[in-house]
């Protein structure tokens, strides 16, 4: 039986308890792009949000891509943990959510040796999905409104931020890595390439409050997606998160 909003509302507010909603200006990620995507069948509903950007104790850019759903597919097998306790702990803490990570770019030599935070400065072209694309020359960031904090050494996540532009779809989920955890043969009913994101951070902030997720959990519940109609402006651009990565 689909679940009603408020149930699907109560499951995305208690996963910001949980710290396991998108945080956008989490102060370990530099944001670089997000997607959001709904997914429905009779019964159940999937909500995949997307975020591309990169974070330095991670070593390389990644897409981490949170599901949240009524039934989850494809779990953490319990061989993965070092006793059925932690197991089953791992089942109770997260019985809507499920975590996963994409890697669109491949390590390499453009990175600096010294410092995986900083664009090599002789590296010339970026692997993207198995494809080479040239790393851009200094001034080209400016036409994408990315201002570089030091225009010798250019930054990795300044990088992102100029492929998310100029290369969105090749640095966001492919449609498999998307549906890693949504029960197979469910539709997509939408997708939002930008939205009016709540900021998590403050605890007076929840999906149960925002307009963007009270219609996006109307149109999971009903099926229609005329009840996503926003008021609000976007504001999921990373520009609009600027603390995001200052930790």
């Amino acid at each position: 039986m689909m679940m009603n909003e408020r149930d699907i509302l109560s499951i995305l507010d208690h996963c910001c308890e949980a710290f396991t909603f998108p945080m956008l200006d989490n102060g370990y990620v530099y944001l670089a792009a997000t997607r959001l995507s709904l997914f429905r069948s009779e019964a159940d509903w999937a909500m995949v949000i997307e975020v591309f950007g990169f974070s330095p104790r991670s070593g390389l850019p990644d897409i981490h891509i949170h599901t949240f759903a009524s039934t989850l597919y494809s779990r953490d097998s319990p061989e993965r943990y070092a006793t059925r306790e932690a197991y089953d702990r791992y089942l109770a803490n997260h019985p809507n959510n499920e975590s996963r990570f994409a890697y669109p770019i491949e390590a390499g030599d453009w990175q600096d040796e010294q410092n995986a935070e900083i664009v090599a400065e002789d590296a010339r072209e970026i692997l993207v999905r198995g494809e080479q694309r040239p790393i851009p020359p200094v001034g080209e960031y400016a036409d994408c409104g990315i201002n570089l904090e030091n225009p010798r050494r250019v930054r990795v996540f300044e990088l992102c931020r100029f492929l998310a532009n100029t290369a969105r779809n090749s640095v966001l989920a492919t449609a498999p890595e998307k549906r890693v955890s949504v029960v197979p043969g469910m539709a997509q009913i939408l997708q939002l390439e930008e939205w009016h994101h709540p900021n998590v951070v403050d605890a007076g902030n929840r999906p149960s409050g925002s307009e963007t997720f009270q219609q996006l959990a109307q149109v999971l519940t009903t099926g229609d997606i005329k009840r996503y109609c926003p008021t609000q402006s976007p504001n999921t651009h990373w520009r609009n998160w600027p603390e995001g990565g200052t930790l």
